[in-house]
């Protein structure tokens, strides 16, 4: 079972804007007017879902000058991927397991 801590992250991603972030950002780290010319949303909207996806330790900042960049904790996502890895795995080998189980038993 995944503990409840690392519901935040996936939490973080459950929101379009947050999603499109987190892409723009698996391209290449962007300031915030730099992802807010890109999207639907306000740059104060944009500034709030980064600090929703770095509170959720999947984005982290650096300061460039009187800017702030933004790129992906790749650490986070990784961990985010080998969750998914878990559940599929684990989702086919049941799978199977329903599968075996629905066939007939052959006779001897």
């Amino acid at each position: 079972m995944i503990a409840y801590g690392d519901s935040a992250a996936w939490a973080a991603l459950g929101d379009p804007t947050r999603h499109a972030i987190v892409a723009a950002l698996a391209e290449s780290p962007l300031a915030v007017g730099e992802l807010a010319a890109d999207l639907p949303v306000s740059r104060p909207a944009v500034s709030q879902a980064l600090k929703v996806l770095k509170d959720a330790g999947l984005v982290s900042e650096r300061a460039e000058g009187t800017r702030r960049i933004y790129r992906l904790n790749h650490a986070a996502v990784a961990a985010l991927r080998d969750q998914l890895d878990t559940f599929w795995n684990r989702t086919l080998a049941n799978y199977a397991d329903l599968a075996d189980s629905d066939r007939p038993a052959e006779e001897s």
